[in-house]
């Protein structure tokens, strides 16, 4: 299969899940800016029209876009791995988890908060609405290690996208100690840190391309 990502987005939930796995995948960087994929220059945007990232082409050649789906593929794709839930419910925990982090998380609190363009105003609007999230999170993080009862896709959806706190002054994760806990955690698994040290070298790169193409 075919993973198009890009450093440290959330595209990163889907190389932890599939490092835990042990899978094997084709790794294909696009650029966030101008939409191309670096392996050869080609136009993404073919590939998926909105030009973002992950779109997972399965070894059948069929595209998936959207993280949580792609997540809930990967799981299916290997149970073994025990990285879902075959138990009905279980198994919508875990999509009830996948939807909190894309929606309440990533798109809501997270991402409008990463764009430059987003003026200040807009910003103080989205902590004031959206950081009570974090505390819902915290409370049902407290005495527990992983969102459901062992390390799960959500689990990789969720700490990536708080990594992401480590470019964002105005939310300090030291307020909330369980989530902070479990990051901790997070980053020191394996799968995890060998994932954010790959990508690391790869958006440093993605830097200084950009700017260098300014």
């Amino acid at each position: 299969m075919d993973l198009y990502f890009s450093p440290l987005a959330c595209s990163m939930a889907t190389r932890i899940a599939l490092y835990e796995i042990g899978a094997d995948a084709c790794y294909l960087e696009v650029d966030p800016k101008f939409k191309k994929v670096l392996q050869d220059n080609s136009d993404f945007l073919p590939i998926n029209p909105l030009g973002l990232v992950p779109t997972l082409r399965t070894d059948d050649g069929a595209i998936l876009t959207e993280n949580a789906a792609i997540l809930q593929y990967v799981a299916d794709r290997f149970p073994d791995a025990g990285l879902g839930s075959a138990n009905t419910i279980d198994r919508s925990r875990l999509q009830q988890w996948l939807c909190f982090i894309g929606t309440e998380l990533h798109k809501g609190l997270f991402l409008p908060l990463l764009d430059r363009k987003a003026p200040a105003e807009m910003k103080a609007y989205v902590l004031e609405k959206y950081l009570s999230r974090l505390d819902v999170l915290n409370k049902h993080l407290e005495g527990r290690e992983f969102l459901l009862d062992h390390f799960s896709v959500a689990d990789a959806y969720l700490g990536t996208v708080l990594n992401w706190t480590t470019a964002m002054p105005a939310i300090d994760l030291a307020k909330w100690a369980a989530i902070n806990a479990y990051l901790t955690r997070f980053r020191a698994r394996p799968s995890v840190a060998k994932a954010l040290a790959e990508e690391l070298v790869l958006f440093k790169a993605e830097v200084a391309r950009h700017k260098a193409a300014a």
